[in-house]
């Protein structure tokens, strides 16, 4: 009888599952979602709207009506095609597996978003980072050599970039566009919150894809992502979708909430708000320093980011340690901005968290 190490493939094992932390009875604040939910009149309307779902069928794969909203909402040109995905993770994972031939490299500035390298050696490709400067900036003469060197098929660029939560230069991302010898993959999951988009660079380069996704809007759970770019790619990007990747409840759901998407676009103003105001707390608290943020959270270092994220979930409030996934996320932490509620609670529990730490601190670290 075979067992896993006879069959499954040696990197595989090596690797370790997505970790998603127990939530329960926490104040949540690991994962960057949209902490506001739908008003209760819109939940009746939409669970009326569900309940007409034919659920014994299989989903349009081509789902006309959630792309001619989405075309409507985010002003997407005709001469762009849509493509659906099972969050924006599901549409990387197509990228990756399109353009992974033997010998194949996938590059992305690190630290940035970790399914970039998980799908890339899932799929056999080489990944390779290339550190940020300390300030977190774009090293873009170390890019650019790189791209010389290695000829990569894809570079995946967050636009504002997780875990870091700041916007690069423009004028960097186009000196990459300019040079570089396959896909660039504009990654804009956090864009509500960055008050600016590169969506112009698809008039610009035919080799330049723009990546997005709802669920920072608050609809994470519908998990519903979208490739935007020129038909020739997004036409073989679709030959690897799975037939029927995006359900009928999410269809349904994503088209009819985006009619009403001013109510989305306020709470993402209110998120604004709340990150400006968490920012300046933060700021304010010995030992802490927090980095400028154009996403829905805030990356900071502390005194002993693991103790202080263990301290915190102890007070029921969840936040992520950084620290150990990569040398410029040294003693890091990441918090979601939460409702002022939530924020409030975060910055007590830290608070106290900071006062426990303190005895313990070296010279070097005190503030």
């Amino acid at each position: 009888m075979a067992d896993p190490q006879d069959i499954i493939r040696a990197d595989v094992r090596a690797m370790t599952a997505y970790p998603v932390a127990d939530a329960r009875g926490m104040i949540k604040l690991d994962a960057m979602e949209n902490p506001y939910a739908l008003p209760e009149a819109l939940r009746r309307e939409l669970a009326q709207v569900l309940s007409e779902c034919a659920i014994n069928r299989y989903p349009d794969p081509t789902a006309p009506a959630l792309k001619q909203r989405l075309r409507e909402v985010m002003g997407l040109k005709p001469e762009w095609e849509v493509l659906l995905g099972n969050g924006s993770d599901e549409i990387i994972q197509i990228m990756v597996q399109c353009c992974a031939r033997p010998g194949a490299v996938v590059m992305a500035p690190t630290p940035a978003f970790v399914m970039y390298k998980v799908y890339s050696l899932i799929a056999g490709a080489e990944f390779v980072g290339v550190p940020l400067r300390p300030d977190f900036s774009l090293d873009t003469e170390r890019m650019l050599a790189e791209l010389r060197a290695r000829r990569p098929a894809i570079v995946f660029i967050a636009y504002p970039n997780n875990p870091t939560g700041n916007l690069y230069s423009e004028q960097d991302i186009i000196a990459i566009a300019e040079a570089a010898p396959g896909l660039v993959v504009i990654d804009e999951a956090y864009q509500p919150f960055a008050g600016n988009s590169l969506i112009g660079l698809l008039d610009r380069y035919r080799h330049v894809v723009l990546l997005r996704t709802v669920s920072k809007l608050g609809l994470a759970g519908l998990r519903l992502g979208y490739a935007v770019g020129h038909p020739e790619w997004v036409r073989e990007f679709d030959k690897v979708r799975s037939p029927y990747n995006v359900n009928v409840l999410t269809q349904a759901a994503a088209e009819w909430i985006l009619r009403r998407h001013e109510l989305l676009d306020a709470q993402a103003a209110s998120i604004r708000a709340g990150r400006e105001a968490l920012f300046k707390a933060m700021a304010a608290l010995p030992g802490v320093q927090p980095f400028p943020s154009a996403a829905n959270f805030i990356l900071g270092r502390v005194p002993d980011a693991p103790r202080l994220v263990a301290g915190l979930a102890q007070r029921r409030v969840l936040i992520k340690s950084l620290h150990g996934a990569h040398p410029l996320l040294e003693q890091c932490i990441r918090v979601t901005v939460g409702t002022e509620a939530e924020n409030a609670a975060f910055l007590d529990a830290l608070r106290a968290g900071l006062a426990e730490l303190h005895g313990g601190l070296s010279p070097m670290a005190r503030p």
